[in-house]
């Protein structure tokens, strides 16, 4: 997203003005979908919004890389100009709100309260060190490997990080924060694990509430 109007002019639009603007709109489809996130999330669960979110994040990547590999061949410029244009877009669409905003609030809910605010913290820096990587390596990794290139190699990460969030992501909806905590001391098992914990802790409860 740093790259935008850059990836908009590698796609074909030359003018500036008309990169910038294009570039402009991808930004408000990233609000537009941070909005969206924010009345799903409790509806549909963090776990699965964030598996969605990737799946369209890969599925996007592998076919910008396809569409600028193609133009790097001599296809039609316009053509494949549009063609990543519309992908860079829905890349957005499919960010912003799985992987744009629910990491944020799976981060506050997974820690113990006294650690807290010391794991908040080492995530940010997790994130922004990610991001100044990311940001300063792109155009370097253009040069070397082309935009397609770049973009499978993009793809390929994404697909690493969809594994582990299927092996050790919980879900987290619905539960307070003394439940998510007694779930993850108990023990959470990767990949489906924690529905059986979640079961077990709430029927502890709802006795202990009987009792």
């Amino acid at each position: 997203m740093y790259y935008s109007p850059t990836i908009v002019q590698f796609a074909g639009f030359a003018s500036k003005s008309v990169a910038l603007a294009l570039s402009l709109i991808t930004s408000g489809l990233n609000a537009v979908g941070s909005i969206i996130s924010m009345m799903v999330v409790d509806k549909y669960g963090r776990r699965r919004l964030m598996i969605i979110s990737m799946f369209g994040i890969i599925s996007c990547l592998i076919i910008l890389a396809v569409v600028f590999r193609q133009a790097s061949l001599g296809g039609c410029p316009s053509k494949f100009g549009i063609l990543a244009v519309v992908f860079l877009g829905l890349y957005i669409v499919s960010y912003s709100p799985g992987m744009g905003t629910v990491p944020w609030i799976v981060n506050s809910e997974i820690y113990p309260l006294k650690y807290r605010g010391v794991g908040g913290g080492i995530a940010a820096v997790a994130n922004w060190v990610s991001n100044l990587i990311v940001s300063e390596s792109y155009l370097t990794l253009t040069e070397h490997l082309g935009p397609g290139g770049t973009f499978f190699l993009f793809a390929g990460v994404s697909t690493l990080s969809l594994c582990l969030i299927i092996w050790f992501v919980p879900e987290t909806k619905g539960l307070p924060f003394e439940e998510v905590e007694k779930m993850l001391a108990e023990g959470y098992r990767p990949c489906g694990g924690r529905k059986v914990k979640g079961e077990k802790v709430g029927k502890v409860t709802g006795d202990d509430n009987a009792a």
